[in-house]
């Protein structure tokens, strides 16, 4: 049963010098009370986003590389693949997914769970050329956050053999007495290796042309037999072939550790300015809390810094270099800005 209480009656409740006390105290206690709960509730909301941190990561990891079986990116994936599983304690499952300029893998790293899960080892020209000419690109890198750099490798100029040259600077004499015969491949339009052709022709104003596959395999099979006369690749894709005397290197395009390197000259020494890194990047999906972020970095740093490890790709000249997830995306934007000079200024068309 209640009791209505009239207006006057609650006027004098109000005068009352307790009633103010009163008052004064439940609003106090209801300060205090609120702030307690607060204050669990956030120490609460800390514990799970720790807790699933901590549980990270709670299924297997799949690894999307832009690229089809058996290239140069697909051998440092699986190598990278096995060591963070091992680390992990969860198996890394390398996908597959070439083609479409790298956008399909990188699409579906952007449109997976952000829970760190996903992840996408991109090689350089994925996420530096291709957003410059492609909308689809530069809106498939806002969905990606980058974790750290897997490893940075200079390519490798070679030449068919049957090309009767047998250092670099014979080979731009040979192209300037032979203008427009001097065919170089690459395993894609847009790609790092197209435009460090587009660099060397360039800086040396030689007329070559860009014969572009879709893939490094079948260039190797043409480039041995002569129909194409150059290639620019990373050594895990020619060491066979240039042990077996099918095709020759005549140089690096930058400096490398690896002891099938050591002796090769840098291109830069006869063409002034032909520098240029290829390298590898580990994303994962935009959202992905900071905490797994960094755990998938400290996993990284520690398998790219595994003595084995890095003695088995260096054999295949690759170098294995960990960065912040900061570091990499400064490396991006410093590629962009070089690829994009040399788009603008030789006008290319890359589409």
């Amino acid at each position: 049963m209640t009791f209505p209480v009239t207006r006057p009656a609650r006027r004098a409740i109000l005068r009352n010098p307790l009633s103010t006390t009163l008052s004064t105290t439940l609003r106090t206690t209801l300060r205090t009370t609120l702030g307690a709960t607060l204050a669990l509730a956030g120490l609460a909301t800390f514990g799970i986003s720790t807790a699933h941190a901590q549980a990270f990561p709670s299924k297997s990891i799949r690894m999307v590389v832009p690229f089809a079986a058996g290239g140069p990116a697909d051998v440092v994936a699986r190598e990278l693949a096995q060591k963070l599983g091992q680390q992990l304690g969860q198996t890394v499952v390398v996908e597959n997914s070439g083609g479409g300029h790298g956008v399909p893998a990188m699409n579906a790293v952007g449109r997976a769970p952000a829970d760190g899960h996903t992840v996408l080892m991109a090689a350089s020209g994925n996420v530096t050329i291709q957003p410059l000419t492609m909308r689809s690109s530069a809106e498939a890198m806002t969905k990606l956050v980058p974790v750290g750099l897997v490893s940075s490798s200079p390519h490798v100029f070679v030449i068919s053999a049957k090309l009767p040259v047998t250092t670099f600077s014979e080979f731009l004499a040979y192209a300037k007495a032979n203008p427009g015969k001097v065919n170089i491949a690459s395993a894609g339009t847009g790609g790092v290796a197209h435009l460090g052709m587009e660099l060397m022709k360039s800086l040396s104003r030689t007329q070559i042309e860009h014969i572009p596959y879709k893939g490094t395999s079948q260039v190797m099979v043409d480039l041995t037999s002569g129909q194409v006369q150059g290639l620019f690749s990373s050594m895990p894709s020619l060491k066979s072939s240039i042990d077996k005397g099918t095709i020759r290197a005549l140089g690096l395009t930058a400096p490398s550790k690896a002891a099938d390197a050591a002796n090769m000259p840098q291109l830069s020494a006869t063409l002034p300015g032909m520098e240029y890194t290829t390298w590898y990047g580990l994303y994962t999906t935009a959202g992905t809390p900071p905490a797994i972020v960094q755990t998938l970095n400290a996993e990284l740093r520690k398998a790219l810094t595994d003595t084995a490890l890095v003695a088995k790709l260096r054999d295949q000249g690759v170098d294995l270099i960990a960065s912040s997830p900061e570091e990499l995306e400064a490396r991006t934007r410093t590629d962009t800005a070089k690829w994009g000079k040399l788009i603008k200024d030789e006008n290319l068309k890359l589409d």
